[in-house]
């Protein structure tokens, strides 16, 4: 029996209970999973509320929601180094089955969490259900879709950047009309800040439910650091490396993942990794910001130029490229996913006028582009398709070999999902980027007003998505229906609208 709502969200009130952030698990393998929380009875001060001492904290993973069959168990310490928080990698689990965890510190329980092992690698596995999401700006609305999607029957949620928005909150909290703190309306530039404005996401009952009903894999976008920055490097705002140890630092801090993701004094944190989901599907989670090269071409739109073709230009960085190819090649699934934080399609704004492009994207990097596809094709990778965030807009794309070459093959589809509450109820992107699907045949479905996240199934035969769309992010109580369906056939490269 799946956990319910109640008993993922339940938890005392007032006084100085410590788990206000919840609970969360994420990186599953057949073996084991990661266990999170973070202890912070008071999240909007230095500290959190805690003294700066490290302290242990219980944690127990059972095969029942009571715990009558506790399967693992043991202490964790919280260290004022990270915030109080608790990353416990969990293994020696069984494996293709659904799992309960919480946690005690001192006198006081968690909520509990739910979470599940993957099947075995390789072995022949029936289906994959997940969603993906991304795009959560506080100001700009509830999180209903996330009260919906956790009472989704998914084995997974991939979450594909702007976790949290780089920018102060306002005095009224934007939609949500509440009184922010004054330590949230200057906009983070260091560590203890940046801890403020994870908790202050984190604080939201509906995303709390979310990660308590499933484990998350996540990577990072742009806005969990500065907007459109690139490696150390943002437009305006020239270097900053600081601004960015320190993001880095607090979304460790506030993730369910593992120790790579930690960043220490020799060097910055590896988030990029690969999921197998039995024979059936291998899910490649990439990092897109941190080692990629300033947009030789500008920032943000611009004409494309010769130079984004130099082969010293790279988005993901060569050693990401090279373990994301070799594991290409390895791979025997069925279906091979792969998680990225920008579109990986062309999107031309102009048509026969010129070539005017966003830069922020792939199409800033088309020589890693064509490494990218070259190596589907290359490895004869089965049915690859991308699950993108960022764009706060749906789109439906073939990806052809060399989007240079329009009459190249379609090797791959991408499903590009929109923001669970960035832009809020405003119809922005549609205006915009409407009048551009027209030079861009290979866009096989646009949308660009709604809010929501993309539920997948996957089994042998397809791959299926659904567009799950709120009514409005103005209140958490919005109704959520399937606005479109999409179907990827086993061999078939490109989606077909159900």
């Amino acid at each position: 029996m799946p956990v319910g709502r109640a008993a993922a969200t339940t938890r005392p009130s007032g006084g100085n209970y410590p788990f206000l952030l919840g609970v969360a698990s994420g990186d599953p393998t057949s073996s084991g999973v990661v266990l999170w929380t973070r202890l912070v009875p008071d999240p909007f001060v230095p500290g959190g509320g805690m003294e700066p001492k490290r302290v242990p904290v219980r944690w127990e993973i059972a095969r029942d929601e009571q715990f009558r069959k506790i399967e693992a168990s043991g202490d964790a310490w919280a260290l004022p180094e990270l915030a109080h928080s608790v990353h416990v990698e969990v293994d020696g689990l069984a494996p293709d089955r659904e799992w309960f965890y919480r946690f005690h510190y001192r006198s006081d329980v968690s909520p509990v969490g739910r979470t599940r092992t993957a099947p075995p690698p390789h072995r022949p596995t029936g289906s994959l259900a997940f969603a993906f999401a991304s795009c959560q700006n506080w100001a700009s609305g509830y999180y209903p879709s996330y009260r919906h999607m956790a009472q989704e029957d998914l084995d997974l949620v991939l979450h594909l950047g702007d976790y949290v928005y780089e920018g102060g909150i306002p005095a009224g909290g934007g939609y949500r009309r509440t009184t922010t703190p004054d330590t949230l309306r200057p906009a983070p530039q260091d560590l203890e800040r940046w801890r403020m404005q994870y908790a202050l996401y984190k604080s939201d009952p509906d995303l709390q439910a979310a990660h308590a009903r499933f484990p998350w894999l996540v990577t990072w976008d742009d806005h969990e650091v500065k907007n459109d920055y690139a490696n150390t490097q943002q437009g305006q705002a020239g270097d900053i490396s600081a601004l960015r140890a320190a993001a880095y630092q607090a979304w460790y801090e506030h993730q369910p993942v593992r120790a790579p993701a930690r960043p220490d004094r020799h060097g910055g944190p590896r988030i990029y990794r690969r999921l197998e989901w039995g024979n059936l599907a291998q899910l490649d989670v990439v990092d897109g910001r941190q080692y990629r090269s300033v947009p030789p071409c500008g920032w943000g739109e611009a004409d494309a130029c010769a130079a984004a073709y130099g082969p010293d230009i790279t988005m993901l960085g060569f050693e990401q490229e090279r373990w994301l190819y070799s594991g290409f090649q390895a791979s025997k699934a069925t279906w091979n996913i792969l998680g990225s934080n920008v579109m990986l399609a062309r999107l031309d704004h102009d048509g026969p006028e010129g070539d005017r492009l966003w830069h922020d994207a792939w199409d800033g990097f088309p020589a890693a582009r064509n490494r990218l596809t070259e190596a589907w094709v290359r490895h004869d990778v089965s049915n690859p398709v991308v699950v993108t965030g960022d764009w706060h807009s749906t789109f439906v794309n073939d990806i052809h070999q060399d989007f240079d070459r329009p009459s190249s093959p379609v090797v791959a589809t991408e499903f590009v999902g929109t923001s669970i509450s960035s832009n809020g109820d405003g119809a922005v992107y549609g205006p915009y980027y409407g009048p551009m699907i027209q030079y861009n045949p290979h866009i096989k479905f646009f949308d660009g007003d709604r809010r929501g996240y993309v539920r997948c199934h996957v089994d042998r035969d397809q791959f299926t998505a659904d567009l799950r769309m709120v009514s409005t992010v103005s209140t958490p109580e919005a109704p959520e229906s399937t606005f479109a369906s999409f179907a990827v056939e086993n061999g078939k490269p490109g989606a077909q609208r159900d």
